[in-house]
């Protein structure tokens, strides 16, 4: 993974597994749930820093577990969801459309955008939310925040009470700070290749700064994702609509929901002078009734030669955990 592909997708402490009693039934192996808790074991194997939170809805026998899930680590492009639900809220009151025209340019070109990153034109602002969400576009993602405002997205995530969660003003600002730029600067798109040739603009920091990142804790985001696809966050039912709509084509959910599952979620990833993110956060539906809220994270350090193999590792983890998620509670 290159500095063009980054930020797409793309020692364990103790383990806290939460569940309600009544969920447990007298034979643990004929529920399926000793299933899901070793390849949650082996999901804790993973290098570094591991959370996540696995949350399976049926009202009656609810059933819960938890890893580091309040830690406060790298989360990426996930964050780009809360994007998706402010702009829709500004549709849904009128103050955007999602069939007007927007600009792709220079001006808001950024790093990491498969789909605009060649394209000069105009396209509707629900093609930029489709790629900001399916393909993690950063173009996209800063032509969406350019709408909605940066600022009017953290009173979102505050009122949501979502305490963990920080974003950027835009990608291209992240990049900038990241490569050493003075805070709050953007170095433009001609930075932004400079970035790309691997140059930077004073010392580089770490993602893992407090002042310009991309975090969120697995419990925020578990939360986040229940009310949010149940449409809490929005008035109308056509809202919740397209919401599920442009979350379903997260290009993570293939790889690591079972087959035939409906599901949502928005993965996020990054590579950066040694620091590495995987993380996806979602939702999926057992048998069109019970839902699976989940998030899963792993921060780590090493030289870019180790992702490819975390990377498989974290992708056939979770795809076990949810299949065997799915077959316990289906």
């Amino acid at each position: 993974m290159d500095r063009r592909t980054f930020l797409t997708l793309s020692a364990p402490a103790a383990v806290g597994v939460l569940c309600a009693p009544q969920a447990l039934a007298a034979n643990w192996a004929d529920t399926g749930i000793g299933d899901i808790e070793k390849a949650l074991a082996a999901f804790r194997r993973l290098p570094g820093r591991t959370s996540y939170v696995l949350k399976v809805g049926r009202p009656a026998r609810p059933w819960r577990a938890g890893h580091n899930e309040n830690a406060r680590l790298f989360v990426g492009s996930a964050i780009k969801t809360f994007i998706l639900t402010k702009y829709l809220q500004d549709v849904e009151a009128g103050r955007l459309s999602e069939d007007e025209q927007r600009t792709v340019d220079d001006a808001v070109r950024s790093l990491s955008s498969p789909v605009f990153l060649d394209l000069t034109g105009t396209t509707p602002a629900r093609s930029v939310l489709e790629a900001m969400i399916s393909h993690s576009d950063n173009t996209a993602t800063d032509m969406a925040l350019a709408q909605v405002g940066a600022d009017r997205v953290r009173a979102f995530i505050t009122k949501a009470g979502l305490a963990s969660a920080e974003i950027p003003d835009s990608t291209r600002i992240l990049l900038s700070y990241l490569a050493g730029a003075p805070y709050g600067d953007d170095v433009g798109w001609a930075g932004m290749q400079v970035i790309a040739d691997g140059g930077f603009f004073g010392t580089p920091r770490s993602p893992m700064n407090n002042r310009v990142t991309m975090k969120c804790s697995a419990a925020d985001f578990v939360s986040y994702y229940e009310r949010a696809l149940r449409g809490r966050y929005f008035r109308k039912e056509a809202t919740l609509t397209e919401f599920r709509r442009i979350q379903a084509m997260a290009d993570a959910i293939p790889r690591l929901v079972p087959p035939g599952i409906a599901a949502w979620a928005k993965g996020g990833s990054i590579e950066w002078q040694g620091f590495n993110c995987i993380c996806v956060p979602g939702q999926m539906l057992i048998g069109a009734r019970v839902p699976a809220t989940f998030c899963f994270n792993v921060n780590w350090d090493g030289p870019p030669s180790t992702i490819p193999e975390v990377s498989a590792e974290f992708a056939a983890t979770v795809l076990k955990v949810l299949t065997r998620t799915a077959e316990a509670f289906g």
